[in-house]
């Protein structure tokens, strides 16, 4: 049985997430506070978190730094904050995804099968993803139906698709595709998964599969 640690300061909220969660068989534990977190995660060693990062005691963000000095658990971060900066802060600091209040419990549900799926597979990852009528082979690095890709592209690419779910921050592209010095350089990100789906979504303009999250990155949803 899945083990899931949420942590939130509201009682109402954690009561309703703790029957949600259980009645569809996750075995759930919560925390009102940061530094009640931190204990729990290494008393209980959770296969998830859910955090919300306006803690009493610690911001969210610190409390994910203190998370990812010893453990590699998948965070899902849970927040009223609806900041850019917040969910890039969180996201940077070692989240695998974020859920803005209020949120439907269909919407976490999904986010968490998501996240453990992930989880689960990561040792191996998929060698060969579909994005519609093309398959993508990872290992062999090549693409169906004569589909070519600069080196850049593929790096990029890559990155998504080893992830799928995943939102990864525009941070975390440019640093590894470019490197640290190009930051600031967002459009690039831009033109080149602008050029990814021309070259494998079915309709360019409205992309099912190469997602862009406005202001945090980018998700690849098989």
């Amino acid at each position: 049985m899945t083990r899931i640690l949420v942590v939130d300061d509201e009682p109402q909220l954690l009561r309703a997430l703790r029957i949600n969660l259980a009645a569809r068989h996750y075995e759930v534990a919560v925390a009102a506070d940061g530094a009640g977190a931190l204990r729990q995660a290494a008393d209980w060693h959770p296969d998830l978190i859910v955090l919300d990062l306006g803690l009493p005691d610690l911001d969210g963000v610190e409390v994910i730094q203190g998370l990812r000095g010893w453990t590699s658990v998948p965070i899902i971060v849970l927040s009223g904050r609806t900041g850019g900066a917040d969910k890039v802060d969180a996201l940077d600091a070692g989240a695998d995804d974020y859920v803005t209040k209020p949120f439907g419990v269909d919407e976490l549900l999904a986010r968490i099968r998501a996240v453990t799926r992930r989880a689960g597979g990561q040792e191996t990852g998929e060698a060969r993803v579909r994005l519609g009528d093309v398959e993508v082979d990872l290992a062999g690095k090549t693409v169906s139906n004569g589909v070519r890709l600069t080196p850049t592209e593929w790096h990029l690419l890559e990155i998504l698709l080893r992830n799928p779910g995943k939102l990864i921050s525009q941070r975390q592209l440019l640093t590894e595709v470019w490197g640290p010095a190009y930051l600031r350089e967002t459009h690039y990100l831009r033109q080149y998964l602008a050029q990814l789906r021309r070259k494998l979504e079915p309709d360019p303009g409205r992309p099912v599969h190469l997602l862009t999250e406005p202001g945090m990155g980018y998700r690849f949803q098989p």
